[in-house]
């Protein structure tokens, strides 16, 4: 019996040995532990693999990527809804039912492609690269405006065309921004309480991107900006009396940018009143069939596919208003599901942001707050336009509306709070980040 139970040992021992050759375990446990990485691309742990064990793949947060693929898979389905009629207008009688669903699962296979690649970037190199990817961005938001190379889509200049994809440089502007903010706080921490050394500098940076983006003009991309970097300034620890000068400074701003254009005060009184003889017809005309398509749905909606707005009657239905298409056919419930999921998501990167700062690592934690940021912003504009509380706005709902530009860059943010969120568990396990 004794000799059974020492061949045994001997045996794992000998498969002990040969697994730790073939994923270098055999190296010291220090050398080990420089792969910060939870997933390496160069060798597969597999000792660490065995029953009961806990795997490297684990130190990904699987409810944060499963609440993500759970709207990008509901977002596909109502893309697929809401423009399966456009084929109907004479505008797009040339394209195929599936045309915007197949761009569409195209945008999301080259976004989990980025969103990857972007996951095995440290994040001391966005650190790095911030300045530089800022630039590139605010280089993009001009070059957009030079007829030749920018794209128009109804009387606005906001695409680059790379043939089979169009490019919306706002989208990278978006993650730029958080990027440089982050890498902006870290180095002015010393002098964070002075508002001509911390702030202003930062101000004249978002200044300057917001002409270019009002030249196009998008002043619904403009106030995201605006609101990641003020956010990330608050949280970066400027004081009280500079935040609310700075929020009072964006506050007039806008105001005077809508007092100085006309047809944006028309969007403002169309909001008031979208039913009346004077706007339903004209800048209430979206607003109003909205409000419709969601009233329709009433509780438990009128059931997928069966949504009546779609067809023609509320334009943009696959794009910024595809959540009233969601109200049409899923009703109440099918709204308070995607709130509830936005909700618990931006809640979710926002704790890891602040995991992050508590382990002394500041700019992955400013960074994944700005990202938090970001989605719970244009989410919530996007929702209070499509419910009418809020006037007209261009803003897609992230992940889930269609635009290929808006879908990439969405999912590689997702996967810079990721790789920061595995930092941090790393860090907690005791290992370098």
């Amino acid at each position: 019996m004794s000799e059974a139970v020492s061949f045994n040992q001997r045996l794992q021992a000998g498969f002990a040995r040969t697994g730790s050759l073939l994923t270098g375990r055999a190296f010291s446990r220090q050398d080990a532990g420089s792969q910060a990485l939870p997933v390496n691309l160069g060798s597969y742990d597999f000792a660490r693999n065995a029953p009961g064990s806990t795997t490297r793949l684990q130190s990904v947060d699987q409810a944060l990527v499963w609440v993500v693929v759970a709207l990008l898979m509901w977002g596909m389905v109502m893309v697929y809804s809401a423009s399966i009629a456009m084929p109907d207008n004479p505008r797009f009688s040339r394209y195929a039912q599936t045309h915007f669903l197949t761009r569409h699962v195209i945008s999301m296979l080259v976004g989990s492609v980025m969103a990857l690649l972007a996951f095995q970037v440290p994040t001391e190199t966005w650190e790095k690269i911030a300045k530089p990817l800022f630039v590139i961005s605010l280089v993009l938001l001009a070059l957009v405006l030079i007829p030749f190379i920018g794209k128009g889509v109804n009387g606005a200049r906001r695409w680059i065309s790379f043939g089979v994809i169009n490019f919306q440089p706002s989208e990278l502007a978006k993650f730029a921004t958080i990027i440089y903010a982050a890498d902006y706080m870290v180095r002015k921490m010393e002098v964070k309480e002075r508002f001509f050394r911390a702030v202003l500098p930062m101000g004249a940076a978002v200044a300057l991107a917001g002409v270019f983006l009002l030249a196009e003009p998008d002043m619904g991309a403009f106030m995201v900006i605006a609101i990641i970097a003020m956010g990330i300034l608050f949280l970066g620890g400027v004081n009280a009396r500079m935040f609310f000068l700075i929020f009072a400074v964006l506050v007039g701003a806008f105001v005077m940018m809508i007092a100085a254009s006309s047809w944006r005060r028309e969007r403002i009184f169309a909001y008031l009143d979208p039913f009346s003889a004077e706007h339903a017809l004209g800048k209430g005309y979206q607003l109003s069939h909205s409000l419709i398509a969601i009233g329709r749905g009433e509780v438990w909606g009128v059931g997928l596919g069966g949504s009546v707005e779609k067809l023609h009657w509320l334009p943009e239905a696959h794009t910024d208003f595809l959540l009233a298409v969601i109200g049409e056919e899923f009703g109440l419930v099918g709204v308070s599901l995607v709130i509830f999921m936005f909700l618990w998501l931006s809640r979710r990167i926002m704790v890891i942001g602040r995991q992050a700062i508590a382990l002394d690592k500041v700019f992955s934690g400013l960074v994944a707050q700005g990202v938090g940021i970001w989605i719970g912003f244009q989410s919530f504009i996007n929702m209070g336009v499509n419910l009418g509380a809020l006037p007209t706005k261009g803003l897609t709902l992230p992940f889930m509306s269609y635009g290929g530009s808006a879908i990439m860059m969405n999912l590689i943010a997702i996967a810079v709070v990721l790789r920061i969120d595995a930092e941090n568990k790393q860090m907690m396990r005791g290992g370098r980040s």
